[in-house]
């Protein structure tokens, strides 16, 4: 009789068989930071902060000691520095790049990474410039935003960033960006793109966190139908062929089998983001008692790993880097 089980008998056994394995250096950590002198606590994601560059700097710390290799950081921008046309995001003198300057010198092997959109910086609240057409409906205009976000790319590269990341689903941004880093002498500043950005309701906390939901309409026509997984791979194809190093799937957990066909399509490394709506529903799960918040963490992680995902974005990242 064939017997699996006893594959399954002790820790031992399973730990020599097992397929999939989580490691601190699979992480990237995403940091919110704000221009305030005190930390502050973000209602819509318990145990998440927006920090202020002191408080950055000590939590990125301690995430390097437990062996997580990379953070991401996001700018929680004041409302008297969002204009229509998002300049403050190029400012030199910005929140980004002071941050990107602080964390480099403090920890120069530390990977930084930052998020290259809009929506922070426009008093509109969308990834891209915001534009009336002749029957009065809100349009994203393309090409014009794509010319912003090389700028605020190209910025922070100036400032130190090793990897920047474009989120805003723009057609044709990888390339531009790319050839726009190039051009400057920054060929060493990674792209990780965001390839397969879907227009989820899952990212409700997190637009608390940054306080920038649009003003009007929506993001469904920039970013994916959560229908869609030929579309995916489409994507995939061409910000490879734009010049991407790494890509990304987001949000992970629903969409498992979008990690899984867009890793079937391409050799580059593959990152999937479990966003705030993923982490919120484990955290508050657990804190009414109906889940064990570790395992389920754990769980969770590791079924996006399983799918492909060589990399995940994930608040959980300290915590899961303790536990690992």
């Amino acid at each position: 009789m064939i017997r699996p089980r006893r594959n399954r008998k002790s820790p031992a056994v399973r730990a020599l068989v097992r397929e999939t394995t989580l490691s601190a250096s699979d992480f990237i950590y995403p940091l919110f930071v704000h221009d305030k002198n005190a930390d502050e606590a973000i209602d819509s994601m318990p145990g998440c902060i927006r920090w202020s560059i002191e408080g950055l700097l000590k939590e990125a710390g301690e995430a390097q000691a437990l062996g997580i290799p990379a953070v991401v950081i996001f700018p929680a921008i004041s409302e008297d520095l969002k204009s229509s046309d998002a300049a403050q995001c190029y400012n030199d003198d910005g929140l980004i790049p002071r941050a990107i300057k602080a964390l480099k010198a403090a920890y120069p092997e530390l990977c930084v990474i930052t998020d290259v959109a809009l929506d922070p910086y426009n008093s509109d609240g969308h990834d891209g410039l915001v534009a009336e057409n002749e029957h009065g409906i809100i349009e994203i205009i393309n090409d014009e935003t794509v010319e912003v976000l090389c700028q605020q790319a190209l910025c922070h590269a100036r400032a130190g960033a090793d990897m920047v990341s474009p989120s805003d689903m723009m057609d044709g941004r990888v390339e531009a960006i790319r050839t726009t880093l190039d051009s400057e002498g920054y060929q060493d500043v990674s792209i990780l793109a965001y390839t397969a950005k879907y227009a989820s309701a899952y990212y409700g906390p997190f637009r608390g966190a940054l306080e920038s939901t649009p003003k009007a309409g929506d993001k469904k026509t920039y970013q994916m139908d959560p229908a869609n997984v030929h579309e995916a791979i489409r994507e995939t194809l061409l910000d490879e062929e734009e010049g991407a190093d790494i890509i990304m799937v987001k949000p992970a957990g629903p969409y498992l089998d979008v990690i899984s066909q867009v890793r079937n399509a391409t050799t580059l490394p593959l990152a999937a983001y479990q966003v705030s709506g993923e982490y919120l529903m484990i955290k508050a799960a657990a804190k009414d008692g109906w889940l064990d918040e570790q395992a389920v963490m754990m769980e969770s992680l590791i079924g996006i790993k399983r799918a492909g995902a060589d990399i995940i974005v994930t608040y959980f990242a300290k915590q899961a880097a303790s536990c690992l």
